[in-house]
């Protein structure tokens, strides 16, 4: 499907020009679940709020269906790795679906040593994210999950860890993609999907 074919959708404020993985109408109820939440957690920034789409059960079930659809499209997926918070809440469901591992890529301290970890810029400030050492068997082929695609660095920073900890990321994998952001060049050179893309 090309971009002048994509239908375009819109709920809550939510635009969405690409379908990948996902029909029309199944896009269109998903959408109808995601919240938009002006200046949230601090000013001048737009919130997308997947709680209700959690909360529905054949909805969540569509999307964890269509990520795995994605990971069976690569060349093999032996662990799953989420980024914290919300890429535990859908890469845990889609490894399960999968019958494959999970690995949580988690906030620094919230993991007993030792841990590998990476550090990375924010607008303002650093974060970093650790991943337990010895976690992944060295070669592992790990597929990167969150909820949202923006400006792509804790995604990126996400893929940096996986393989400073011995795997091998084929790919990465989102809910919303959001436009205009630069995430996906942030993430130039490695497979990036996303099942909505928003914006322009």
């Amino acid at each position: 499907m090309t971009a002048a074919e994509r239908p375009h959708l819109e709920a809550d404020g939510v635009r969405a020009v690409g379908l990948d993985g996902l029909g029309p109408q199944r896009a269109a109820r998903i959408l109808s679940l995601v919240r938009s939440v002006p200046d949230y957690p601090e000013p001048g920034v737009l919130f997308r709020d997947i709680t209700g789409l959690l909360a529905d059960g054949d909805a969540f079930r569509h999307v964890v269906e269509s990520l795995g659809d994605v990971a069976r499209a690569l060349d093999g997926v032996d662990v799953v790795a989420g980024l914290e918070a919300r890429g535990f809440l859908l890469g845990a469901p889609l490894a399960t679906h999968l019958g494959v591992g999970f690995v949580p890529l988690r906030k620094a301290g919230k993991l007993p040593p030792p841990t590998d970890t990476v550090t990375y810029d924010l607008e303002y400030g650093t974060a970093t994210i650790e991943l337990r050492s010895g976690t992944l068997e060295p070669g592992s082929r790990v597929l990167l999950v969150d909820d949202v695609l923006a400006t792509g660095g804790t995604a990126a920073a996400g893929a940096a860890l996986v393989e400073r900890s011995g795997g091998v990321v084929v790919g990465t994998a989102f809910l919303l993609e959001l436009g205009g952001l630069g995430g996906r060049e942030r993430l130039a050179g490695r497979e990036v999907t996303a099942l909505l893309h928003v914006g322009s």
